[in-house]
């Protein structure tokens, strides 16, 4: 009877495990990164039309940000990059003054802007739209944007990266940015190209 008793006690422990194992969620833990601003390996770039005839085009100098990505759960990655607006660099001083002042930016107010991830979907091993909130002079909006992975392995110093290229674009008015600069001039274009270095 005892004998009995000790075999089915360990039959329903394993059944009880294995049906644990069917239904538990995944626990896959997608690796974190580190954007690469100290190895000026990461570039948030901005371009907006300049009366309709050309392209006026920029960079946020100073950043900084990580990641997760996994590329056996790629739909679990996620990203947090926080921009200083005062690094604002159009090459030319007089333009960033005036970028940076009320009429725009107003970085006196507002140093910092934001972005979180909400989601991430990937359609293939390469290509994925974000979802996540923007944070632009005080007003947040939800935003998506197109985003390619680069690529990722190991680096020559023992490290391993990844990297991804993301493009949007800005409507200037959802910021509070109402500057009259033309019908052509309406957005923004924002281009994100990051690579991490694995933590």
């Amino acid at each position: 009877m005892k004998k009995t008793l000790i075999t089915t006690t360990l039959v329903t422990s394993l059944l009880a495990s294995s049906l644990f194992a069917l239904v538990a969620p995944s626990t896959v833990q997608a690796a974190s990164y580190k954007v690469d601003v100290e190895g000026a390996h990461a570039f948030v770039q901005f371009k907006i039309k300049h009366l309709g005839y050309s392209w006026l085009l920029g960079r946020f100098n100073t950043f900084d940000g990580d990641f997760s990505y996994d590329p056996k759960a790629p739909n679990k990655a996620t990203i947090n990059i926080e921009i200083d607006t005062t690094s604002l660099d159009s090459n030319h001083a007089e333009r960033d003054k005036h970028l940076k002042g009320k009429d725009f930016l107003n970085v006196s107010d507002f140093p910092k802007a934001t972005f979180t991830s909400q989601s991430i979907t990937f359609s293939d091993d390469e290509n994925a739209v974000v979802i996540g909130e923007f944070t632009l002079k005080g007003v947040t909006k939800t935003i998506s944007f197109a985003v390619v992975k680069i690529g990722e392995g190991q680096d020559p110093w023992g490290g391993h990266r990844a990297g991804f290229s993301g493009t949007t674009s800005l409507k200037l008015a959802d910021y509070g940015i109402t500057y009259n600069l033309g019908p052509a001039s309406t957005h923004v274009e924002m281009a994100l190209h990051i690579e991490g270095v694995r933590i």
